[in-house]
């Protein structure tokens, strides 16, 4: 509920009032789980960094093959689809609890998992481009529709990660 109010309206115009009406209890109920609404927002935010945490864990230090890199990057965005369309409306609140750095950082690790870290640019580009475009679609479509097309976006990311290496000739 909350996710839902920060997405529509940005963090900084929801208030926890507005939260405790949504979810029916008093505002003095809300605070006596979180103290405030940073870490109301930060609670929410923690499922994503357990579920980054384990794909990391999973994937290891590569080499590893880039469909399942893929696949795994797009379910976590896909089930994180609500916090990542917030992140996309108040930037600025979501950068103070380090969740927009830890996205970037999330992205290094993943395009290094792909071309490497000494790729150059054009396999980068590819590699950016395949995983942006893959929390994007989690993000612009419904958590349903994206997972439906799951199979078709990791397709799609494949190709783009394969334009961006063949643009090293």
């Amino acid at each position: 509920m909350a996710l839902e109010l920060f997405a529509r309206q940005g963090f900084e115009k929801t208030s926890l009032r507005e939260i405790a009406e949504r979810l029916g209890v008093t505002k003095a109920a809300l605070y006596y789980h979180y103290a405030s609404k940073n870490d109301l927002l930060t609670a929410l935010v923690t499922p994503l960094h357990e579920d980054m945490d384990a794909l990391f864990a999973r994937l290891g230090d590569g080499p590893v093959e880039p469909r399942l890199v893929f696949g795994a990057y797009f379910d976590v965005c896909v089930r994180h689809s609500g916090l990542l369309l917030a992140v996309l409306a108040d930037l600025g609140a979501l950068a103070r609890i380090g969740l927009v750095e830890s996205v970037l950082e999330w992205r290094d690790r993943l395009d290094v998992l792909l071309v490497g870290r000494d790729a150059p640019l054009p396999a980068r580009m590819g590699a950016v481009m395949a995983i942006g475009g893959l929390q994007d679609i989690a993000v612009v479509l419904d958590a349903e529709a994206a997972a439906a097309h799951r199979e078709h976006a990791v397709r799609v990311a494949l190709a783009a990660l394969a334009a961006g290496a063949s643009g090293m000739d």
